[in-house]
């Protein structure tokens, strides 16, 4: 049944969440773990929990998603799960070969309240863990957080267990990219690579979520981080951390850890977020910016200068993760379109004065709610009440779509109904050049399908 009966009567709930807009944390902790070579997920829990985790991410990148699980029963429920673990670690080592294994809590396991640091040293004590490889942890119970403070837990995680502190500092850079797609990550280091920056970006998942068809199956791609390269951020001179919610967190653990400065940014979405992201690596790095991403930038402004139009004063409605929503909101006000409704199910101190800030007063009528009670049941309240001509979001729109005649544009975590997302960037210049063309596209399908034959243009 689709949600042509949801009351525009919007009346505040304490309890209840309807449709969230954000999924649990061990998602993203299994993501960023996925950004190491040759690292192998392990989620410390009951074997259902490892499924969706994996079929979500499945059915998101349309990869296979591997990972171990301890197949948790009632026994481990009562008396721990320290067997269980040992096993698995024994098991994956002995038959998957992993170089490193990244291990996640659940609910359960949190629970019962397991050490997973004092079974991993006993693992090792057990002769497990074999020489020359690791294990590590992060702690992402579900009932509380989201897939982005997840992801955010097991990037700290990473600088905790490998971060190396050193004397001396080299001329590299590290990049932590936030939760972004593989061919986000891949946009990121090759604008670098053309400002001649040399980088170490830490997760990594391009190469190894949308790694190329040769005909052999490779149970662990080419692409991620290297443990190795890991171990040398300490010895970086500068972090740049792109996404406050998810990328702080590990930035200024590896400050603390081995005195690497960190300046956190917004995620280089849009025109004006990119110009920081740009203008931050020129800084760091002390480079000119080379003339062809001063191109790039130029042919996203004469594309909105083109666009403009089509564009100005349409209502939008955004809901998903925190730091895509900052830029996302305000790459719209630059184009002049009006963010009025905002929602995401991930908590976070500082998301409602970036969102304000980003408004930069121009949308007065905004409305925007966070934490559990920000759902999809609130939005699709809000429209009913007052319509949008635009939503921007991932799948779970398309219901909202569908009822009240909206055109969607899917971005964001989850995608589950189109393939081929985390191929394209969203940021950079080039991403932005990309989002632009799917919001026109979106707007004017939706004039040509609507218009009388009178008016039906072959030039719009």
């Amino acid at each position: 049944m689709l949600l042509r009966h949801t009351d525009s009567n919007v009346i505040e709930r304490e309890a209840l969440t309807v449709n969230p807009a954000k999924t649990c944390q061990p998602i993203g902790a299994m993501y960023a773990a996925l950004g190491i070579n040759k690292c192998l997920p392990h989620s410390h829990g009951s074997q259902g929990c490892c499924a969706y985790h994996r079929s979500t991410l499945t059915r998101h990148y349309k990869e296979p998603i591997m990972s171990g699980t301890s197949s948790f029963t009632e026994g481990s429920s009562v008396f721990g799960g320290q067997s269980n673990l040992l096993q698995a670690v024994n098991n994956m080592f002995t038959i998957y070969d992993p170089d490193v294994i990244a291990v996640h809590t659940t609910c359960l396991s949190e629970t019962i309240g397991d050490d997973i640091p004092q079974i991993v040293d006993l693992a090792r004590e057990k002769g497990f863990i074999p020489k020359g490889k690791y294990v590590f942890h992060c702690n992402t119970p579900s009932y509380v957080g989201s897939h982005v403070t997840g992801f955010s837990n097991m990037v700290k995680a990473i600088v905790d267990y490998f971060a190396e502190p050193v004397e001396y500092k080299t001329g590299k850079i590290n990049i932590i990219p936030g939760w972004v797609e593989p061919g986000d990550m891949r946009e990121i280091k090759r604008i670098c690579y053309q400002m001649g920056i040399d980088t170490i970006m830490f997760p990594d998942t391009s190469d190894v979520l949308d790694a190329p068809q040769t005909g052999t199956y490779d149970f662990y791609p080419k692409g991620g981080v290297t443990i190795d390269d890991i171990k040398k951020t300490g010895s970086s001179q500068k972090t740049l951390a792109l996404g406050i919610t998810s990328s702080t967190a590990p930035a200024r653990a590896l400050d603390v850890k081995c005195s690497v400065p960190c300046e956190i940014l917004d995620l280089p979405i849009g025109l004006a977020a990119t110009d920081r992201f740009v203008d931050s690596l020129r800084k760091a790095a002390n480079v000119e910016v080379p003339g062809f991403i001063e191109d790039e930038r130029g042919r996203v402004l004469d594309f909105i200068t083109d666009t403009q139009q089509y564009l100005y004063g349409k209502r939008v409605a955004l809901w998903g993760d925190p730091d895509q929503l900052v830029s996302l909101t305000e790459f719209l006000v630059d184009l002049e379109m009006k963010p009025v409704y905002i929602v995401t199910g991930t908590p976070g101190k500082k998301f409602l004065t970036r969102i304000e800030k980003a408004l930069n007063g121009k949308v007065p009528e905004a409305k925007v709610k966070q934490g559990a009670n920000a759902d999809m049941f609130l939005m699709h309240q809000w429209i009913k009440d007052e319509p949008v001509d635009l939503l921007i979001g991932n799948t779970y729109g398309k219901y909202i779509s569908r009822d009240d005649d909206i055109p969607l544009i899917r971005h964001g975590f989850p995608i589950l109904d189109r393939v081929g997302h985390s191929y394209f960037p969203t940021v950079g210049y080039a991403g932005a050049l990309r989002l632009l063309e799917k919001i026109l596209d979106a707007i004017l399908s939706k004039m040509d399908r609507d218009s009388e034959e009178e008016s039906f243009e072959l030039v719009m």
